[in-house]
C-alpha cells in the first residue's frame, strides 16, 4: 500500500512539472477598426461579427487566435507579406494572394456595393453598373486597400486616369469626404458603409446594383502556416455550420 501511494505521489509530481500540451496551432492576428466586423470600444474589449466568428473557428479547432494591437490597413497588409502576422480575415481568394497566402473555406459573404448622399438619390437612379459612372463621369470615392470585385478591378485605372476617383484608408475617412462633397459617390462593403453612416449621421442610399456579392475567407500566411493548420480550421468551419453556430453568429449582427 505504501508503495503504491509513494509511486502515486511521484507521478503526480512529474505530471505536474511537464508543460501543457500546446495548442494544435498557434496564430497572430492584428487587430483593426473596421466595425461592425472587428472593433473595439474605448475602455472595452474587441468584438465584431468577423472576430466572433474566427474566435469560435479556433476554438473548435483547438487552437490559440493571438490578437495583437491594431495596425492600419496598409501596414497590416504589409506584415502579413513579410511574415509578421500569420492571419487575415475576411479575405477573397485571388491567384495573385496564393503566391504568399492559403484560404479556408468560407465563413460568410461580402456585399459590395456603391452609395449616395439620400437627399441627392433621385439623380443616379438610372445608374446601375459601374461602366455607368464612366460615361457619366461620376465622381467616385472608394477604399485604398483590398479587392472589390472584377468590374471594379477593371473600371479602376480608367476612373483614376480620368481624375474621377478618390481612395480613403478608412469608412469613417471616406463617410467623412462624401459628407464634404469630396465626389458624388462612394464605394465599399455595405455593412461597413452603413454602420459608419449611422455612427456619423450621414444619410446614405445604395444605387440599384450590386458591385460583388462573394463569399470571404480566412487568409493564412504561406510561410508561417501550414496544410495542416487549414485543415484543423476548415474542419472546424464545416462542423460549426452544420450546427448552426456560425449562422447564429451571422444573425445576430443582420447577415444571412
Amino acid at each position: 500500500m505504501q508503495a503504491r501511494c509513494v509511486g502515486s505521489v511521484m507521478a503526480f509530481i512529474v505530471a505536474s512539472a511537464l508543460p501543457a500540451p500546446a495548442a494544435a496551432c498557434q496564430m497572430k492576428m492584428a487587430l483593426e477598426q473596421w466595425p461592425p466586423y472587428v472593433y473595439s470600444q474605448p475602455n472595452g474589449p474587441p468584438s465584431g461579427l468577423d472576430l466572433e466568428l474566427v474566435q469560435a473557428i479556433f476554438k473548435e479547432a483547438g487552437c490559440t487566435l493571438q490578437l495583437l494591437p491594431e495596425l492600419p490597413t496598409a501596414r497590416r497588409q504589409r506584415q502579413f507579406e513579410l511574415g509578421g502576422l500569420d492571419l487575415l480575415l475576411a479575405a477573397s481568394d485571388t491567384g495573385e494572394r496564393r503566391k504568399y497566402a492559403r484560404f479556408s473555406l468560407p465563413y460568410r459573404h461580402e456585399s459590395v456595393g456603391v452609395f449616395v448622399r439620400s437627399a441627392n438619390l433621385a439623380n443616379y437612379r438610372d445608374v446601375r453598373s459601374l461602366e455607368a459612372l464612366l460615361k457619366r463621369k461620376l465622381s467616385l470615392l472608394a477604399p485604398k486597400v483590398g479587392w472589390y470585385g472584377p468590374t471594379y478591378a477593371r473600371v479602376q485605372p480608367e476612373l483614376l486616369a480620368a481624375g474621377h476617383l478618390s481612395t480613403f484608408l478608412s469608412f469613417q475617412q471616406g463617410l467623412r469626404m462624401l459628407d464634404a462633397g469630396r465626389a458624388e459617390l462612394i464605394l465599399g462593403d455595405t455593412a461597413a458603409l452603413r454602420h459608419e453612416a449611422r455612427e456619423q449621421g450621414v444619410a446614405i442610399a445604395p444605387l440599384p446594383f450590386m458591385v460583388l456579392r462573394a463569399p470571404v475567407h480566412l487568409m493564412l500566411n504561406k510561410n508561417s502556416t501550414t496544410q495542416a493548420d487549414l485543415d484543423l480550421l476548415n474542419g472546424a468551419i464545416q462542423r460549426l455550420e452544420k450546427q448552426g453556430v456560425l449562422a447564429e453568429i451571422r444573425s445576430r449582427y443582420g447577415e444571412s
